[in-house]
């Protein structure tokens, strides 16, 4: 089980990625052991299977089917934050690296297809920042500036494809892409095993642990898999408990599909500024027939529980906007790692030397798992890469302690939830197709009682590192507010750094 399991179905979801894969078998011996299958997991195997190494995709779910199968799928090498944001707390030059790292992803991302003939549906396409709101006019002047001082090709222009946007300022950002992110994946699986390399499913990793010259990869099954070097790209990482997790905090996304006509809008990426932001773009439909997907309504994973009022919210701002939009088509929600400095952790674990870690996607995870793919490809292969420094896992950045100490003020305030009320008194009051946290004596349950009245009843405690869960009535699964895990009705736990399941209190 993975987030797949969850109850909202994105519009990417219907193509599986490798439905004939099975669980490890067996023990196994290859050269890399990577953790994860989604495109960071995937594209780091296919970079170094290209390269002649045998690499082994282990996933706790279906191949392809995590947190990739629950983007909007956005390629841009514009920084989510801001590069005006990003120069301030980094400086110019690693800020110019990201923008350079970010593109070289769309631009592996646009060879790979064409090199695997992978049918995604991508394409290049422009990218359009603009504001909300007169008062947010400013914005755009600042962040021409600071993209221009990073060598970005931007300009300014004016007129939106919206409706009351026709004169509207705005940046328009050149040679942006976008893609159907499955069938990419599929693609990808399918370079992989051609060369040699093996994917395995349903299979959860519970130890990945550095020998002397190789790792060890150990699963709930009892079986092994070692290697010369692992990966751990499982968008929360499952083999720390707080060197990298301290620096990130989870924050859940709610993204839409709505049909529309061909050529109502021109086909791009379009961003507010408002905060948390809003953003769209296009999927080629059937016929004449496209899909438009908006995205965004963000809130930090755990702190809210009103999922149908963030779409209500969503279609009312994409309404406004796009007045001949036609019906909903699809509603589904993701997780997505915002670090404190606005770039993602990929490179070596903090106090490894063969473990090596992709997280903190920021909000561009598609972009971040192709550069993950570059950079951890040139430091198993050749030892070091341009983009190092900037992706450094153990970097510490000094002027974003104000944004840490907010980040860990969550895991501070969640344990004094031990000594609150349960959010109902007695279990007897819970609803079939209800979840809330009950208190028993001293001890706080997760409880869930399923439609046919079967009562689950699971410890609220997180087991990455004990923190109280929160119902999540959308997905219905338990969210860990602290470090993004996530856990079914049943207690499995779907999404990391959590590896073993809710206690069972029956």
């Amino acid at each position: 089980m993975n987030v797949s399991d969850e109850r909202t179905v994105s519009l990417w979801a219907p193509i599986k990625v490798a439905p004939d894969v099975v669980p490890l078998p067996h023990d196994d011996q290859v050269d890399v052991v990577v953790v994860g299958s989604g495109i960071a997991g995937l594209s780091v195997a296919y970079e170094l299977a290209l390269a002649g190494k045998k690499v082994a995709v282990i996933d706790r779910g279906q191949i392809g089917s995590g947190m990739t199968a629950r983007t909007t799928a956005h390629l841009t090498s514009v920084c989510d934050d801001y590069f005006s944001e990003f120069i301030a707390l980094r400086g110019r030059e690693l800020a110019r690296l990201f923008h350079e790292s970010q593109s070289a992803a769309i631009d592996r991302i646009e060879a790979i297809q064409e090199t695997e003939a992978i049918a995604c549906d991508f394409r290049r396409v422009d990218g359009f920042l603009f504001p909300s709101s007169r008062a947010q006019e400013a914005d755009l002047e600042r962040e021409l500036d600071a993209a221009l001082q990073v060598g970005v090709a931007v300009e300014r222009t004016t007129g939106l494809p919206f409706a009351g946007f026709s004169a509207a300022p705005a940046l328009r950002y050149a040679r942006q892409a976008t893609f159907h992110p499955l069938k990419y994946l599929r693609g990808l699986a399918v370079g992989v095993r051609a060369r040699g390399s093996v994917l395995y499913r349903d299979t959860v990793v519970e130890k990945v642990e550095e020998t002397d010259g190789g790792v060890r990869v150990a699963t709930a099954a009892g079986f092994v898999v070692t290697g010369k070097w692992a990966v751990v790209a499982t968008n929360s990482p499952i083999n720390d408990r707080v060197a990298l997790h301290t620096k990130q905090a989870p924050y859940r996304t709610y993204a839409m599909s709505f049909e529309i006509g061909r050529d109502v809008i021109p086909d791009g990426l379009y961003w507010d500024t408002e905060d948390p932001y809003h953003y769209v773009r296009l999927q080629p439909g059937d016929r004449e027939t496209d899909f438009l997907v908006v995205g965004g309504e963000d809130h930090k994973t755990g702190a809210a529980d009103d999922g149908d009022e963030r779409f209500a919210a969503l279609t009312s701002w994409t309404r406004r906007l796009v007045p001949d939009l036609g019906l909903e088509t699809h509603r589904w929600s993701g997780q997505v790692m915002e670090t404190i400095d606005y770039a993602g952790f990929i490179g070596r674990n903090p106090g490894n030397e063969r473990v090596f870690v992709v997280t903190g996607d920021s909000g561009e995870g598609m972009t971040h798992g192709a550069v993950a793919a570059l950079l951890i490809r040139d430091l198993i292969l050749g030892g070091n890469s341009r983009w190092r420094e900037l992706y450094e896992p153990s970097r510490k950045t000094p002027k974003a302690i104000g944004d840490y100490l907010v980040e860990n003020a969550t895991a501070i305030k969640n344990f004094v939830k031990y000594i609150a009320p349960g959010e109902i008194d007695s279990l007897d009051k819970l609803r079939p197709g209800e979840g809330a946290i009950v208190r028993v004596g001293l001890t706080k349950i997760a409880a869930f009682r399923n439609e046919d009245g079967t009562l689950y009843k699971r410890s609220a405690s997180c087991t990455h590192i004990g923190c109280h869960v929160h119902w999540n009535s959308l997905e219905r699964c338990w969210d860990c507010p602290c470090h993004g895990s996530q856990f079914a009705v049943d207690g499995t736990a779907l999404n990391g750094p959590a590896v073993s399941p809710l206690a069972d209190l029956r």
